[in-house]
């Protein structure tokens, strides 16, 4: 059987005026019990080297949130829904809401 690798579709670094870093990776990866949506992401933002908010579905965590230090479950539906969750907490921490 050939071993499957993981396929970067999407990586982008960003870093703001205030030197907030912002990175969003998504690959393609083969459909399993740990993917089943056959997507591996990571997504954070970090304030003042710190992660204030990310995105990730750990191999034997699934897809979770962590928001300002606590981790929560994240109920993940789309690859577009899922950036559009991301940005909305960004936005919601860089308005002092989180």
């Amino acid at each position: 059987m050939p071993n499957i690798k993981a396929v970067l579709l999407i990586h982008k670094k960003e870093c703001d005026e205030n030197g907030a870093i912002t990175e969003v990776k998504i690959w393609s990866v083969p459909v399993s019990e740990h993917t089943p949506h056959g997507l591996k992401y990571s997504f954070v933002y970090v304030m003042n080297g710190i992660r204030v908010i990310g995105y990730d579905n750990e191999r034997g965590k699934g897809d979770h949130r962590h928001i300002d230090g606590a981790e929560e479950p994240y109920a993940f539906t789309t690859p577009d829904q899922l950036i559009a969750d991301f940005k909305a907490d960004v936005e919601a921490c860089k308005k002092g809401e989180i």
